[in-house]
């Protein structure tokens, strides 16, 4: 029997109409899970604590906090936490952030005299209100649960800002010889994100900067039905266009991780190609398959993955 144009259109919506139970019914690969990734060198001795939660089937949320504190209170490391190198003024005042499978997020920045802020920005999102505390205001709420007042500024540090006073030039780098940051993301054995970011932020900066590490979507974002995302360099030219936030979209739209950290960076250098040649910028992302990715703008980022197979340093591709 002859069919009709009418006839063919309602075969069409039929097969248009059934595409995605057809979709639904084809198998979708294994994620690979747990898994952890961290920034740069130091992220292998920070996947490390991850690790024995996330192999325990533990919550990510707990591994980040664990991997974070790992460079926060190694004195050796000099851009996050205790023995930070101090801004202009000689102090050294701290930025992170933290964010769970239910969007729950907590912050803190330039906050001084406290070894651990990620675990303050943990209360921050689970004690109180808000999403964000700065300055005194982020001390006291940190003294008020318990935290300790400590010196942060080493005898290794305060020499090293003593020697860069002779000049006070402000050069941020931020590459392997001058990283500023830890972000951390995972993926727990539940299929659940999480992710944490601290720094002492650029050193020698100005008294009062903060950068990307504590803003959530700049230098950190989750999103548990896509994937998560951190960051790492000069923090301006992350706020500028709310990196993480666009990683974690791209990957929404349909891009790989590594797809969506290249967009990312490409779109930082489109903006100021002058100024991207001068910077280092990287992103690191995962999502929730268990996929990962890295780029950034200069030769030099490295970062660390610890799943199933063991822990291991990457370099991160790069666009210069």
């Amino acid at each position: 029997m002859k069919k009709t144009r009418r006839d063919f259109l309602k075969l069409s919506a039929l097969g248009a109409g059934m595409l995605p139970v057809a979709q639904s019914l084809a198998e979708t690969p294994e994620a690979t899970k747990p898994i952890v990734l961290s920034t740069w060198n130091f992220g292998l001795a920070a996947n490390e604590a991850a690790w024995k939660i996330l192999a325990a089937n533990g919550r990510a949320l707990d591994a980040v906090e664990a991997g974070a504190r790992v460079p926060e209170g190694d004195p050796k490391e000099t851009s996050v936490g205790l023995g930070g190198l101090p801004d202009r003024d000689g102090r050294v005042t701290l930025d992170a952030c933290i964010m769970d499978e239910h969007g729950g997020c907590g912050s803190v920045a330039f906050l001084e005299h406290i070894v651990h802020p990620i675990s303050v920005a943990r209360l921050v999102m689970e004690k109180t209100p808000h999403v964000m505390l700065v300055g005194e205001g982020a001390l006291q709420f940190a003294l008020a649960n318990g935290f300790k007042k400590e010196k942060l500024l080493t005898k290794e540090s305060e020499q090293a800002w003593k020697e860069w006073t002779k000049k006070s030039e402000y050069k941020p780098v931020a590459n392997i010889e001058n990283h500023d940051t830890i972000g951390i993301i995972a993926l727990d054995a539940n299929g659940n994100l999480s992710g944490a970011c601290t720094t002492s932020g650029m050193a020698y900066k100005m008294h009062g900067r903060v950068g990307d590490s504590p803003i959530i979507g700049a230098g950190l974002y989750v999103d548990n039905e896509i994937g998560a995302a951190t960051s790492t360099g000069v923090g301006e030219e992350v706020i500028r266009i709310v990196g993480c936030h666009l990683v974690v979209e791209l990957m929404r739209q349909g891009h790989s991780p590594q797809e969506a950290c290249q967009l990312a960076v490409e779109r930082i250098l489109k903006k100021n190609p002058a100024k991207a040649k001068e910077v280092q910028v990287g992103f690191l992302a995962l999502n929730k398959n268990g996929e990962y990715g890295a780029y950034c703008l200069q030769k030099g980022f490295t970062y660390a993955k610890y799943d199933p197979t063991g822990n291991k340093l990457f370099d991160s591709k790069s666009n210069f």
